[in-house]
């Protein structure tokens, strides 16, 4: 079911419509800011003042504010503005510096730049003939180029193709990578800068095609239809992109840079509405490549911050991406000519059932009582190049939230070099995929009861034997707070259970003891790389588990602002040079997640979903369960005659 978009906006934290992207449009034309070669790189909700948004005294309504980078296709003079829509004006206006802080993200048509330049580059065709391959049945994928010192490149805005054969319309050319060649292409210039080639590898030929019967074999048929129905509707309530389910309480956002984005995350408990987080989002993420090759070490991607994964968002469909009762939120972005562009169905949000949420049964009393969990799901997926990301956010009965990443889509391909190579998999005969990780870093705007909070570090630890602990059992907690940005940066370490406590040292619950909420890492690898790997410069917060920061509404975004081509040194690491202190302040908290991948020959030629994320788990946050409410099962498929279902209805 699709929730109708608003013409206007409706909350100062309403998701954008098409009539203030049209009304921002025409205040940049208006500032004589558009010409023919302009592109509308990025437009996002400039959001308000959050002390304003979450003053319940506070009755008027802010101005809505549009941040705009603009690039011209000729002319190396990019601008970042901020534009009114109250007072129709530009507020601020910065040219840029392409050395110092970089590129705008890639855009959509020089992705076809890129192959049509080297359609006609004398070097790339006599490659391309030594390989026996026309170039007309060459795709060339434009990979962001990264900095790494190469002559002449400072200051140019660059990217880099690395090409694949397509043997007919509907061949998946990922099967078929052309190794030993990349092309460097200046893509204002329309020049290529270089040409690599290492002379000619055979071309990996078994078919990728797994949308093709003659690849997959005959279907299955053996699954029998599962159904989810709601017969009643669902249990949460939508009032333009305001949620309410059970006691929870948000607002849905959506960003072109970083997709869904929820606000004002809070729990309805003692008859007031209790704040958690302000704003959650996955504030950047970076698939970094450990092919040491020279056509491929250069190999990196920000997808958030070079190509703005909210842009590519799907538009989901019922059965296929989402199963049972489904609303759906349109999101409306700005094209690269500035116009709005609403992406259908890109954002889903339903309920689901969870197993049991809490069960016992009792030896003495006789009782036996069963409830059934369930959560919330908001979630949208994202195409970037040859992978699909699915975002979901999990909010659950017992006050925990979860978030998941489920990567999928076709794994990046290489020619195979022999037996034993120690940096990709034989996925299929003479196909490689080299190794590589997708890490994210989840923003998270804490307001645990209130702006003023703490983080603490916990871990485990055993306890000698000892005349306090005569037969050994014991083992305890070690707390450590963090009391500066300097001090927060950490690592995970699963071998001591370590996770870090988010309260508020303000608030107490009625044992006396802060309200807090707890993030558990999953503990797996960090950043890879080399410390001093150029990589490692750009993407500094993937080298931590956890930064914790002192809030500043400017620090949006764990690699800086302006990530495509940056040198490196931008986002988390200039945020916390000054070494704020943070006990009992307004913070945020950075988390740092993802998945290592040795690619199987499992993950050929389409990639089974693997799952990263991380839980927020409150601690003391309530004075009890908070699910004791929670009523007997009511669904048509209880058994009536069990104590659970008592009072359930007749079929």
């Amino acid at each position: 079911m699709p929730t109708p978009t608003p013409k206007r906006a409706d909350h100062p934290l309403a998701l954008p419509t098409e009539e203030e992207i049209d009304r921002m449009r025409a205040i940049v034309d208006e500032a004589g800011l558009i010409a023919p070669t302009t592109r509308f790189v990025y437009v996002g909700l400039e959001e308000p003042d959050k002390y304003a948004v979450n003053d319940s005294t506070n009755a008027t309504t802010p101005d809505r504010r549009f941040r705009v980078l603009l690039h011209d296709v000729d002319r190396p003079n990019a601008s970042d503005l901020i534009v009114s829509l109250g007072s129709r004006a530009v507020l601020a206006q910065r040219t840029l510096d392409a050395i110092v802080d970089g590129q705008l993200p890639v855009l959509d048509e020089e992705f076809e730049l890129v192959e049509a330049v080297l359609s006609t580059d004398p070097d790339w065709l006599t490659a391309l003939a030594a390989r026996g391959l026309d170039v007309a049945a060459v795709r060339v994928a434009p990979l962001s180029a990264g900095v790494f010192g190469y002559e002449g490149e400072e200051g140019r805005r660059i990217l880099r193709g690395l090409a694949f054969h397509q043997q007919h319309d509907k061949d998946h050319p990922w099967a078929h990578p052309i190794d030993g060649l990349v092309a460097f292409v200046d893509v204002m210039t329309r020049e290529v800068l270089q040409v690599i080639d290492t002379g000619p590898v055979a071309v990996p030929q078994e078919s990728g095609n797994f949308d093709d019967l003659t690849v997959t074999g005959p279907l299955r048929t053996t699954q029998k239809p599962i159904e989810i129905s709601q017969p009643q509707g669902p249990s949460f309530t939508v009032r333009g992109n305001l949620v309410e389910w059970e006691k929870w309480s948000m607002r849905v956002g959506f960003d072109a840079r970083e997709g869904l984005v929820l606000h004002q995350i809070g729990f309805h408990d003692g008859g007031r509405l209790r704040p958690i987080i302000h704003r959650a989002s996955i504030a950047e993420m970076v698939v970094p490549y450990g092919d040491p090759s020279p056509v491929r070490s250069w190999q990196n991607y920000f997808d958030t911050g070079e190509y703005l994964v909210g842009r590519y968002a799907n538009a989901l469909e019922l059965g296929c991406d989402c199963v049972g009762d489904i609303t759906y939120f349109d999101a409306v972005v700005a094209d690269e000519a500035g116009r709005a562009r609403t992406l259908r169905n890109a954002i889903c949000l339903h309920e689901e059932d969870f197993g049991v949420l809490w069960k016992h049964t009792d030896l003495w009393t006789g009782s036996r009582e069963v409830r059934r969990q369930r959560r919330l799901v908001i979630s949208f997926f994202t195409t970037v190049g040859n992978y699909d990301y699915g975002f979901f956010w999990y909010l659950y009965l017992d006050g925990t939230i979860g978030f998941e990443v489920k990567a999928t889509g076709i794994v990046f391909t290489a020619a195979y070099p022999g037996v034993d190579h120690p940096f990709a998999t034989q996925v299929a005969p003479g196909l490689g995929a080299p190794y590589h990780q997708h890490l994210f870093s989840a923003r998270l705007d804490m307001m645990v009861d209130g702006h003023r909070n703490r983080v603490e570090e916990v871990e485990t630890v055993r306890v000698p034997i000892g005349p306090a602990n005569p037969h050994g059992n014991a083992f305890t907690q070690q707390r450590t707070v963090l009391t500066s940005e300097a001090q927060a940066q950490r690592l995970a370490d699963n071998r001591v259970g370590r996770t870090w406590h988010i309260s508020n040292p303000e608030v107490r619950n009625r044992l006396g003891q802060p309200v807090c909420y707890v993030l558990h890492p999953e503990g797996r690898q960090t950043l890879l790389a080399d410390d001093e790997s150029p990589i490692a410069k750009r993407a500094t917060f993937a080298t931590k588990s956890l930064w914790v920061t002192r809030y500043d509404p400017d620090q949006r975004y764990a690699a800086g602002d302006f990530v495509n081509q940056h040198p490196g040194g931008a986002g988390l690491p200039a945020y916390v040079a000054g070494d704020r202190a943070l006990d009992n302040e307004d913070l945020v908290v950075w988390h740092t997640f993802g998945l290592t991948h040795f690619p199987r020959p499992e993950d050929w030629p389409i990639m089974p979903v693997d799952y990263t994320g991380f839980v927020l788990k409150p601690v003391g946050f309530f004075d009890r369960n908070p699910t004791l409410d929670v009523p007997r099962s009511s669904s048509g498929h209880c058994d009536k005659s069990t104590s659970c279902c008592q009072g359930a209805p007749d079929d």
